[in-house]
């Protein structure tokens, strides 16, 4: 990882008290390949951790995965709530569900509440803060959360929960200036643009990463095989491009798209079908492309667009986060395969602009995604909505 080696520890008298809620987070928070771990739990294990590495009481609210309730894992506490499938469908969402997430806040005692991902979930975070006077922090992680029509939450519940928590929320929290304005035409809600925190390899790390990849023809897909990420665009790029070897990484759900995108992969002799792959191989299909590729409908902003960076890997991708592809030179952008199939052609065709393309990718993250880069900036943000007056620094 890239860190700051003279990070100093908070003052042990006035620390924080901050509690993640995220459902689905214990896989990521204790290791190993059980439960949904997703770029929301990743990110959320890592930045629990680091603040509790700064000296802060932190702790995190979790699905009921066999644990012990309040366990505590390098250094932040867990607290359950019911599990996932626990009650009677149509009365769980209430009890156990609701009542749970309610006892396992009391239980935290946190000054701050920190949710990420736009659901109901948000709403009742919120509503629990505001009778208790607590204060509530919410993270936008994905373009769909800051549309007014909420197009992602299929139920009036869910999005008027939404709402609710959206409008109560202390602060919010978004990745691009794009879903700033969103919020604020479609919502009038203020938001902070804050860079999300990544973990990545040490300059070491990097430049024997980098010399492995010399010669290197691969492009890595890497996601959830699903309709809304379009990997069949890479099959068509692979049809296009047969002298390059792709790389196919990810879950593949049961729906009959996923289905037919194998099938078809798996008779394309240049495309490689991984499956699902375990935090260390990932690090391995980073080390070995030349290119990453995005090839989905929309997206907020990705964990891979940070992880790819941080291996120095340029994008070519239709989805452009505040033009910063484009901008900043750290790939290319297409909005259909043969622009994706000429941006991926120029960057392995010119070793001169590959290496131009990577070593900009790598100072971007570096200066931005870091992990002491953008955490200090969430810490920032929570030291600011909770009062120092009011800490409760002995409980």
């Amino acid at each position: 990882m890239i860190q700051d080696r003279n990070r100093q520890s908070v003052s042990s008298h006035n620390p924080l008290q901050v509690c993640f809620v995220a459902h689905f987070a214990y896989g990521a928070l204790a290791g190993g390949e059980r439960g949904h771990i997703g770029g929301v739990e990743r990110q959320t294990s890592l930045m629990a951790k680091w603040l509790a590495g700064r000296g802060h009481r932190v702790s995190l609210i979790t699905w009921d995965e066999g644990q012990t309730d309040g366990e505590i894992i390098d250094g932040v506490q867990v607290f359950k709530l019911c599990r996932k499938d626990a009650g009677i469908p149509g009365l769980r969402f209430f009890r156990p569900r609701w009542s749970s997430l309610n006892a396992a806040m009391k239980r935290a005692d946190a000054d701050v509440y920190y949710h990420n991902c736009g659901e109901y979930v948000t709403g009742q975070v919120a509503m629990w803060c505001r009778r208790h006077g607590r204060k509530f922090v919410y993270s936008v992680a994905s373009d769909p959360d800051c549309d007014v029509r909420l197009p992602e939450m299929r139920s009036l519940r869910e999005r008027v929960l939404y709402r609710y928590g959206l409008k109560r929320a202390d602060r919010v929290i978004v990745q691009t200036r794009r879903q700033q304005q969103m919020l604020l035409e479609g919502f009038a809600r203020d938001s902070l643009v804050i860079p999300m925190p990544c973990p990545g390899p040490s300059d070491a790390e990097y430049a024997a990463c980098d010399r492995n990849r010399n010669g290197s023809q691969r492009v890595l897909w890497i996601g959830r095989i699903c309709e809304v990420k379009r990997p069949d665009r890479l099959l068509d790029l692979a049809q296009m491009r047969p002298e390059v070897h792709f790389d196919l990484v990810g879950p593949a759900g049961e729906s009959e798209y996923a289905r037919k995108v194998c099938e078809r992969a798996r008779t394309l002799k240049n495309v490689t079908v991984h499956g699902p792959a375990s935090r260390d191989r990932v690090a391995d299909f980073y080390q070995r492309a030349k290119v990453m590729c995005c090839t989905s409908d929309f997206e907020g902003f990705p964990n891979t667009f940070l992880e790819a960076w941080s291996y120095g890997v340029p994008i070519v991708s239709t989805v452009d986060p505040d033009g910063l592809i484009a901008g900043k030179s750290l790939g290319a952008v297409g909005t259909d395969v043969p622009q994706l199939a000429a941006g991926i052609r120029e960057l392995l065709a010119s070793s001169q602009q590959w290496r131009r393309a990577s070593q900009t990718a790598r100072e971007y993250f570096a200066a931005n995604h870091a992990i002491d880069k953008a955490m200090a900036r969430f810490e920032r943000v929570f030291c600011e909505v909770v009062d120092s007056s009011v800490r409760r620094t002995g409980s």
